[in-house]
């Protein structure tokens, strides 16, 4: 099930809203936050070249000349219990990007789901795409009566301020100031968890460190069934999936966010798992077909 929405602010609300579909006994709901076309600069794939990449978005399909980046968070509707994981940009990014995201809240609306009736949140990662969306746009809780919880790896790195004033570059120095203003507003009040646990039921927590030290992703089954929620495994599918040995700018540690990639997606490839993907074309859900030299991201609805 999907729907749209148009909101009568300025900027508009893009078109695209939520998107429903079944993992057993329970729902996912696939939450638009927007989608953010950026020009392809030099160095976005640091390994590859800039006319290797822009061959691939092509090939694609899409403009070789710009990455277009989609945020959607997820939400799972298991019994009585509303769990978001990951939270978009933040309402105050709509103004700031100019209407391109900052949509979750209004979109989540759209779906039905009231904010307040969110027990629990659920991160992967601290890049603002991922946690932003924790505030209100006046600095508040976004999700009023909600556990927070967070990968202890994830905390442990970017709460450190050791590694912080050892950061190497000004995307990590301002990536660590920003988990810092969010969580410091929130007066840091979450819940730490770990990998190979369950972060809540039916909700498994894998490591896929690389793109961020503590990075992680979920292996989420209910009634027999089960999707992977991957995070940032991959960003745009059509450079990082069809090109799994790509590093990303906006990885850590790119070696090792590759060898992550490829345990990760042969794994699911072979075992036909869905996958939810925040940075995929939204809603964000495909099963993985294994190539010669990497990999294809099939999207599907259900």
């Amino acid at each position: 099930m999907s729907g749209s929405t148009q909101s009568s602010d300025t900027p508009a609300t893009p078109a695209f809203s939520f998107h429903r579909y079944a993992v057993g006994d329970a729902t996912i709901v696939a939450v638009f936050d927007g989608r953010n076309p950026i020009p392809l600069a030099d160095g976005f794939v640091p390994n590859a070249s800039r006319a290797d990449v822009s061959a691939a978005l092509a090939a694609a399909g899409g403009d070789p000349d710009i990455v277009p980046i989609t945020f959607t968070p997820i939400v799972i509707e298991n019994g009585s219990r509303r769990i978001v994981i990951d939270t978009g940009t933040g309402e105050a990014n709509v103004e700031a990007s100019g209407g391109k995201s900052g949509w979750f809240q209004t979109n989540l609306t759209a779906a039905g789901i009231d904010r307040r009736e969110i027990d629990t949140v659920i991160i992967s990662h601290f890049h603002g795409d991922h946690i932003n969306g924790l505030l209100t746009r006046d600095g508040h809780r976004a999700f009023p009566n909600a556990e927070i919880l967070v990968p202890q790896a994830e905390w442990d790195f970017w709460m450190d301020d050791a590694r912080m004033a050892a950061a190497p570059n000004d995307r990590a120095k301002a990536a660590f100031a920003n988990a810092r203003r969010v969580f410091d507003q929130l007066n840091r009040q979450v819940t730490h968890y770990a990998w190979d646990k369950e972060a809540a039921p039916g909700i498994t927590a894998v490591g896929t460190p690389g793109h961020t030290p503590g990075h992680t992703s979920f292996r989420a089954k209910f009634g027999g069934e089960t999707v992977f929620i991957q995070s940032d495994v991959t960003n745009l599918p059509a450079l990082f999936a069809r090109h799994p040995h790509w590093q990303a700018a906006f990885d850590y540690d790119g070696e090792m966010a590759v060898a992550t990639r490829l345990r990760i997606y042969t794994e699911l490839a072979a075992a036909g798992t869905r996958v939810q993907g925040f940075h995929y074309p939204f809603p964000g859900l495909a099963r993985l077909e294994k190539l010669a030299d990497g990999f294809n991201a099939i999207p599907v609805s259900a």
